[in-house]
């Protein structure tokens, strides 16, 4: 009796320990392809282009496992087999029509038109791995950052405290008031629900020119903020002790979100990562690099045609 064969998403589990063991000085392309080429056919060759429609997996990093892209409506629509990335909702469409095979032009630069087609490159792993395929086959393509959308950039993360002051009494000009609490009457006795800690706010005195603002929580108080919570673990007369309830546990479920876009890469970002959490440190770490950036991706793809270049 033949020796049984391992399953395909084994043999891709193995390979991506491998990858990730070897660290992240690994430059190169690791696939698992069924069926194998057969000879005659034809197959993706350098200066091709095709048309494949692919799954983008995370091999690395917090979020590994999730998708974070695909070409296929079905793929989209299953949460349950193919459970998503943090930022896949909001980047996305609902609409079938948006998915369908992605137009790859095997090289590194070039942008080719055939009928209503332009086929693009793409990053250097993904077109890298299409070689050699033929029409109909699937492959598992493993990237390495390195051939993928490169490091992270240490200018797009930054370390935060999980534990922080706020103070009990906030001055504020008018200008500022309305800003901060639109809709809010500036007018002594107000009172309101803070609308970032969630918790009970008083307008202690107000003017023309200018308002104070006082916190009224309560020690042990929980309260929603942003994507997690955060509690009241002490208070003074003067200040109020805050900590953001980021556990080694959820933090990969977290998704940040900044009052003002950030700079990073040529782009802006609205929202953040965590990438890490110390409680022994007291601190967190946030990275509003691009989703993909510094990751090992997972790519499923199968090519639909090929075009000779």
């Amino acid at each position: 009796m033949a020796e049984p064969k391992p399953s395909r998403w084994l043999l891709v589990f193995l390979v991506v320990v491998g990858l990730v063991a070897a660290g992240a000085g690994a430059w190169g392309i690791y696939y698992y392809t069924t069926p194998r080429p057969q000879s005659g056919l034809l197959t993706v060759e350098l200066g091709d282009n095709a048309t494949v429609d692919y799954i983008g997996m995370f091999g690395s990093g917090p979020q590994s496992g999730k998708v974070f892209d695909t070409s296929i409506y079905s793929i989209y629509q299953n949460n349950v087999s193919y459970p998503k990335s943090l930022y896949f909702a909001s980047t996305h469409s609902s609409n079938p029509a948006n998915y369908t095979p992605l137009p790859t032009h095997i090289g590194p630069t070039g942008s080719y038109t055939i009928g209503n087609l332009t086929f693009g490159t793409t990053v250097t792993g993904f077109w890298t791995g299409l070689i050699g395929m033929h029409g109909n086959q699937t492959r598992y393509i493993i990237i390495p950052a390195g051939l993928g959308y490169g490091p992270l950039d240490p200018a797009c993360l930054a370390t935060e405290p999980l534990r922080y002051t706020v103070p009990v009494t906030v001055p504020l000009s008018a200008a500022n008031f309305a800003t901060t609490y639109p809709g809010v009457s500036a007018t002594s006795g107000t009172m309101f629900t803070d609308p970032v800690y969630g918790w009970t706010d008083l307008v202690l005195s107000a003017n023309s020119t200018a308002v104070v603002v006082q916190h009224l929580p309560t020690l042990g108080q929980t309260t929603a903020f942003g994507a997690w919570n955060i509690t009241v673990t002490n208070l003074s007369s003067t200040t109020i002790t805050v900590e953001n309830l980021i556990t080694p546990s959820n933090y990969a479920r977290l998704l940040g979100t900044f009052a003002t876009g950030r700079a990073c890469g040529g782009s802006t970002s609205d929202h953040y990562l965590i990438n890490s959490v110390s409680p022994n440190a007291g601190t967190y770490t946030i990275n509003w690099n691009s989703e993909v950036t510094g990751q090992t991706l997972i790519f499923r793809v199968t090519v639909i045609d090929i075009f000779q270049g």
